[in-house]
């Protein structure tokens, strides 16, 4: 094929520059007026077919335009059994006598052969089944490791006493899951059984990542965060982090089930967890003031959730370390008893110390810009180093308490809620605009001399100096604050 283009377009070329660009004079059956003759820029044509069982013969002019493809016109290709076609480039070379259809004739042809036609009409087909067995491969290896992932082994014996009576409620499951032995959650059989019975009954809450609704199964509220299609990938993660063995914490939300529902039009993808009605501590804040031991109460339980979280425990049924990324007031949660739950795992990391490596792809600006340490704004934070997630989650703890002491309510007195940052940022602040404050001109929320007054509230301001560090690694620990608020509620005499 391609020397037959080749050599069209090769005599193509030698009969111009032979002709120095002088018209072309050819044979015409259909030039009656002209003496059977015509004139052209292009090329001479002739042409044999059977028509009525008769030879019918044509010869006429093509012009430049009508030339194309280059190398091979559609005006000078044969085609076998039909019509014999014959073009050439020297003044009445189209008087050549050509041979009838199905005969080999001696002048070129531009007709394509049974193996072309089959090379032509085969090779797009054999390159579709190519294409959709990869598809097919990528699919179903998605899959395995998707269950892989996921799925717990329902004939472990550990399992047996796990199957769904109809009398459990949702706190017999909850004491099953933690006495069962894996600590990381129910089985992905249970999860499927508890998400498919939820009737949804309002919604409660929006995010980036969809919405979360109030529902009841058999009499117990739960809470269903939805996300949509689009977040397959952060719904996978927080449902893969919040199933890490041995997380299960009193202040750390409570996971039930993960499951995916699809009524094959579109896709929703559920988390179930426990149901708080106060909703999250920037709700709680906004609404209410708090005192002393209301205050203690809150930073205590969220210094326990994030030392739970941030401590590695060893052994075959050990934890990994876990940060946070994304902690602020709207990812806390307030439970009936005045205590903290920290919810919203999706942007987690988990530390694997074995190896000494972390989880996830790295990204040195993940979160909420008004609660990035320094070292995230300006991405000197070192993404190598687990502890570098650590202290981040620190520095955004001390704002968290920061908002949560300005509304405790001493001696009557209390200040009306404000987000960390308020009088320095506007409401959505870039990036650039943080960075400028908390970086270049290292400012932090204003912490009040009153506080001084109060004993409780002068540890708090002391907690969040040793948080708000430029330098990470100078920040307290998550189990030192703990430790330290510990002590003052025990002077404060407060009940936990």
């Amino acid at each position: 094929m391609a020397v037959k283009i080749a050599a069209f377009t090769l005599l193509a070329l030698l009969a111009l520059a032979a002709r120095g660009g002088e018209a072309l004079r050819c044979n015409c059956t259909t030039c009656e007026k002209t003496g059977f003759e015509c004139v052209t820029d292009g090329a001479c044509m002739a042409s044999i077919s059977f028509s009525q069982g008769k030879e019918e013969h044509i010869r006429i002019c093509i012009n430049q335009k009508s030339l194309v493809p280059p190398g091979q016109p559609f005006y000078c290709l044969s085609a076998e059994g039909l019509f014999n076609t014959h073009c050439c480039y020297k003044d009445y070379c189209n008087s050549v006598a050509l041979k009838v259809p199905g005969e080999k004739g001696d002048g070129w042809s531009g007709a394509w052969g049974p193996v072309e036609l089959v090379a032509v009409i085969a090779g797009p087909v054999f390159l579709l089944c190519v294409l959709l067995m990869v598809g097919v491969l990528v699919f179903q290896y998605r899959q395995r490791a998707y269950s892989h992932r996921q799925r717990l082994d329902v004939d472990h014996p550990s399992c047996d006493h796990l199957y769904l009576a109809k009398d459990k409620t949702l706190q017999d499951l909850i004491y099953d899951m933690s006495t069962s032995g894996s600590g990381s959650g129910l089985p992905l059989f249970v999860q499927r059984t508890v998400a498919r019975t939820i009737v949804l009954q309002e919604i409660i809450g929006k995010g980036r990542f969809g919405e979360v609704w109030r529902g009841k199964w058999r009499g117990g509220d739960v809470a269903v965060k939805i996300f949509s299609s689009r977040e397959e990938r952060s719904w996978f993660r927080e449902a893969e982090i919040y199933q890490t063995i041995m997380l299960r914490h009193d202040n750390i939300l409570g996971f039930i089930a993960a499951d995916n529902k699809d009524n094959g039009t579109w896709t929703q993808l559920w988390l179930v967890s426990d149901y708080h009605e106060h909703g999250s501590l920037f709700d709680f804040l906004n609404r209410y003031s708090v005192s002393i031991e209301g205050m203690i109460k809150l930073a205590l339980s969220a210094a326990s959730g994030l030392a739970h979280l941030h401590m590695e425990i060893l052994g075959t049924q050990g934890k990994p370390g876990i940060a946070h990324r994304d902690l602020k007031s709207k990812n806390i949660l307030v439970k009936k008893n005045g205590m903290c739950a920290i919810a919203d795992l999706g942007l987690a990391v988990r530390h694997e110390s074995v190896t000494d490596t972390i989880d996830i792809a790295p990204n040195q600006r993940v979160g909420t810009k008004r609660y990035m340490a320094p070292e995230v704004l300006d991405e000197t934070i070192n993404m190598k180093h687990f502890d570098s997630f650590k202290c981040a989650d620190i520095y955004a703890l001390g704002l968290v308490y920061w908002e949560v002491a300005r509304r405790c309510n001493t001696g009557g007195i209390h200040e009306e809620y404000q987000l960390p940052y308020f009088d320095l940022v506007p409401s959505d602040p870039s990036i650039e605009e943080m960075r400028k404050v908390v970086c270049d001109q290292r400012l932090r929320p204003n912490v009040p001399n009153w506080w001084r007054s109060y004993e409780s509230l002068r540890v708090m301001g002391k907690i969040m100096r040793e948080c708000w560090y430029a330098n990470g690694a100078a920040r307290l620990t998550a189990l030192r604050i703990k430790k330290t608020l510990s002590q003052l509620s025990v002077e404060e005499d407060v009940k936990m």
